[in-house]
C-alpha cells in the first residue's frame, strides 16, 4: 500500500536563520491516525502547514495522493481538511451556511445529505441554524471540524483540536475522531494532551527542535521503550538504603515507608526475585507492593530530555 502522505528530505530554514525543520523523512499511510508529539515550537505547526500549502518548504518533497504539494497545490488542497489551534470563524454567519460556503470554495457541487450527515455527525445539526458567535467554544470547534469535512477529504489534520475544551467534550471529541476513521479518513493529530495520542494513535512521531526523533507504532513503543516501577511498601520506614540492597538503586519515597524499584519489562531477568530475597535477609517486612507500567507520556518526557 502507498502511504497517502509521503515526506522526503524535506527542510525549512527562515529568513532569520531559524531552522525550523531539518531533514524530516515521513511516510503516513491511509487511513490511519498519526500522532504527532513535541514541546512548544519543535516545528509540529510548520511541517503541518508545508504539507496544508501554507507554508513554502526552504527544499525537500512532499506528496499527497500522490501529487507534489508545490506542482500540484490545487490537486492536493482538494484532498486536505485542516483544523487549526486558533478558532477564527464567521461570527454572525449560521453553522450550516459557514460549512456550505467552505464546501463551495473547493468548487463542490451542493450535497445537502452529505452536509447533514456530517453536522448530526457532530452533534450540530440542532445547531445549523444558530448564529456562531452564540455557539459554545466546544462548540465553535465542532464547527471547525466540519467545516474542513465539508468537502470530503481524504485527510484531515487536527492541530491541537482539544485546545481549551472541558474534560467531558474532549472525551466525546474523541469519539468524533475515531468515528472519522472508521469513515476512511487519514487523521493526523497534534496535541499537547499526550493521554490523547496514548488513546487515539496507531503510531506515534516524536518531533524536537525540528528533527523526528522517533516513529513507532503506539503499541509496540511503549512495549519497546516502556518501564515497570515496583513499588515496595514496608513495616518499618528507613531512611538510608543499606549497602547490600544499593546495586537495585531504590529510591525511597512516602517518608520511608515505600520503596521504589525501576525495572525492563523486556529483559529476561528483572532481578525483583533477588530483590526480594535480599529485603527479606535485611529484615525488611513487605506491607505491599504494586506495579505501574510507564506511559506514553513518560516515555514521551525521557525522550525530549534526552
Amino acid at each position: 500500500m502507498k502511504p497517502i502522505i509521503s515526506i522526503n528530505s524535506l527542510y525549512k530554514t527562515y529568513k532569520s536563520g531559524f531552522k525550523a525543520l531539518e531533514n524530516i523523512s515521513l511516510d503516513i499511510n491511509k487511513g490511519e491516525i498519526f500522532a504527532l508529539l513535541g514541546p512548544n515550537g519543535a516545528g509540529k505547526t510548520t511541517l503541518i502547514s508545508i504539507i496544508t500549502g501554507i507554508t513554502i518548504p526552504t527544499s525537500g518533497l512532499v506528496k499527497v495522493n500522490n501529487f507534489d504539494v508545490i506542482k500540484n497545490p490545487i490537486n492536493t488542497k482538494s484532498v486536505i481538511g485542516l483544523v487549526p489551534q486558533e478558532v477564527a470563524i464567521e461570527p454572525f454567519e449560521t453553522v450550516l451556511s459557514s460549512v456550505k460556503f467552505s464546501r463551495g470554495l473547493f468548487g463542490k457541487p451542493q450535497n445537502s445529505d452529505y452536509l447533514k450527515k456530517i453536522l448530526k455527525q457532530l452533534s450540530l445539526w440542532d445547531k445549523r441554524n444558530t448564529k456562531i458567535i452564540e455557539l459554545s467554544g466546544g462548540m465553535k470547534r465542532r464547527v471547525l471540524i466540519a467545516k474542513a469535512l465539508s468537502h470530503e477529504p481524504l485527510v484531515l489534520f487536527l492541530d491541537e483540536p482539544t485546545a481549551g475544551v472541558d474534560v467531558e467534550l474532549r472525551k466525546d471529541m474523541w469519539g468524533i475522531i475515531r468515528s472519522l476513521k472508521e469513515n476512511g479518513v487519514t487523521i493526523i493529530l497534534t496535541t499537547h494532551y499526550i493521554e490523547e495520542a496514548e488513546d487515539l494513535a496507531d503510531r506515534v512521531g516524536f518531533i524536537n527542535n525540528g528533527k523526528i526523533s522517533l516513529i513507532e507504532n503506539k503499541k509496540q513503543l511503549i512495549e519497546k521503550m516502556g518501564k515497570k516501577t515496583l513499588s515496595i511498601h514496608i513495616n518499618n520506614s528507613i531512611k538510608n538504603i543499606p549497602n547490600n540492597l544499593k546495586k537495585y538503586k531504590l529510591e525511597i519515597s512516602n517518608n520511608g515507608a515505600t520503596l521504589i524499584y525501576n525495572y525492563n519489562i523486556n529483559h529476561d531477568k528483572t532481578g525483583i526475585t533477588r530483590l526480594l530475597n535480599d529485603l527479606s535477609n535485611e529484615n525488611i517486612i513487605l506491607k505491599d507492593i504494586k506495579t505501574n507500567q510507564s506511559s506514553l507520556e513518560d516515555i514521551f518526557v525521557d525522550i525530549v530530555g534526552k
